[in-house]
């Protein structure tokens, strides 16, 4: 019966990695439509778009991670 509850409770915490590819398609829409609205600053842009990136990456390295713990 544990087994089936870490099935389960993996199965849900994955659900933040539906959040994280929106978030990081999200990051990189409003990037291209910044720099096609503003192109003097593109390298400015980047920078911040990356490190968004970055940032949103990990939340999904931290969700693959509890999983492991879950499921292990």
């Amino acid at each position: 019966m544990i087994v089936e509850f870490k099935m389960v409770g993996a199965g849900l915490a994955t659900i933040a990695l539906g959040g994280v590819g929106i978030g990081i398609g999200t990051i990189f829409s409003s990037s291209l439509e910044s720099t096609s609205r503003n192109p003097s600053i593109v390298k400015t842009l980047f920078n911040y778009a990356i490190l968004g990136f970055a940032l949103t990456e990990a939340i999904a390295l931290f969700t693959i991670m509890i999983v492991f713990l879950i499921l292990f």
